[in-house]
């Protein structure tokens, strides 16, 4: 089934995105101007709303923190709302509230970002054999409990007239990202050595960002109301990364101990770098016909602006993880560093 965009041609669709000044926003947003879609993109400052002019986005300035009467507005205005910002967890379910009540009986789409850290596990650089699919129960790392909180609500709404869906990305990787093989190439500048915890089996699924763009491309045409999507192109383990980064530049791969993972990442780092978050995405690709072609994340290694990071001063264990990759980490990372 086929959900139409009553009111616009059927070759202009209006696409609001709340997040695009950021990474995976961004790719979003230019995902579907690319698509031929129009597409407005938040900006709380004018050289952000620039940026976001010259790829062929409208901006529309305001924040989530100013009252939220531009953004409501904003999303009122476009057939379909994609949320991929970032903002302190326990204001989430607030924020995702307030969109949904904004969107209420109108029957437009409302496509909310998570991210599969909800169900990690912790197991200290070991590898599980669990893997989760869209809607397997599981008991929710206590530090995102609020997360999946917004999830429910965002899935609620599909029974107020809103066409809300929740996608729940792994980790994410591609062209300019911040993420995992960044992470183990700056371990090199830290350590001299490029490092992983424990046996670095801890494995977590990941998604090529263009990957990642087509599926929400395809659940604003195709997705069911109330639905969860996964979006697991591939997967990788720490040490995998290690391996090959330390073949690259011919430096030692060593392992980290977990109080040495603390030292090195901070508390949440090591146990974000050492846990598993392996999904499934069988709804994904039955219901919106999705299939990644990009798997292989360990095609990174070796490019100019990932080696250069091993020349870098350390950044220290207040250094943040990379927020895209986990989406809602950044904001908890400023909390527990607070």
């Amino acid at each position: 089934m086929r959900f139409g965009f009553p009111g616009r041609h059927p070759c202009r669709k209006k696409i609001f995105v709340i997040g695009a000044t950021g990474y995976l926003g961004g790719v979003l947003a230019r995902h579907f101007v690319e698509e031929g879609y129009e597409v407005t993109g938040l900006a709380r400052r004018e050289e952000a709303g620039a940026k976001l002019a010259a790829a062929g986005i409208t901006p529309v300035s305001g924040s989530l923190d100013d009252g939220m009467a531009t953004v409501l507005a904003a999303a009122s205005d476009a057939d379909a709302v994609v949320y991929a910002a970032q903002v302190e967890l326990d204001r989430e379910p607030e924020v995702l509230e307030r969109l949904c009540q904004a969107l209420a009986g109108t029957g437009k789409t409302l496509i909310f970002t998570s991210g599969s850290g909800v169900f990690m596990k912790r197991t200290a650089g070991e590898w599980t054999s669990e893997a989760m699919a869209e809607d397997d129960p599981f008991e929710p790392v206590a530090f995102l409990s609020e997360r999946v909180r917004t999830e429910r609500i965002v899935r609620a709404a599909a029974e107020t007239g809103v066409r809300a869906m929740v996608v729940r990305p792994p980790a994410i990787w591609g062209p300019g990202d911040n993420g995992q093989v960044a992470r183990v190439y700056r371990t090199v500048a830290t350590a001299g050595a490029a490092c992983y915890v424990g046996s670095g089996l801890a494995a977590y699924s990941c998604v090529h960002h263009t990957d990642l763009a087509r599926l929400y491309a395809l659940a604003i045409e195709r997705g069911v109301p109330g639905a969860l999507y996964h979006a697991a192109g591939g997967e990788f383990a720490w040490r995998w990364i290690a391996e090959a980064v330390a073949r690259d530049l011919g430096v030692p791969a060593r392992s980290l101990s977990m109080d040495e993972a603390q030292e090195m990442f901070g508390p949440l780092g090591a146990m974000i770098y050492s846990a598993c978050s392996r999904s499934l995405d069988l709804r994904a690709r039955t219901e919106l016909g999705w299939k990644p072609v990009h798997g292989d994340m360990l095609s990174q290694v070796g490019e100019p602006r990932l080696r250069a990071l091993a020349r870098l001063a350390p950044e220290g264990p207040d250094a943040a993880p990379s927020g895209h990759a986990f989406p809602g980490q950044q904001a908890v990372s400023a909390r527990h560093r607070a």
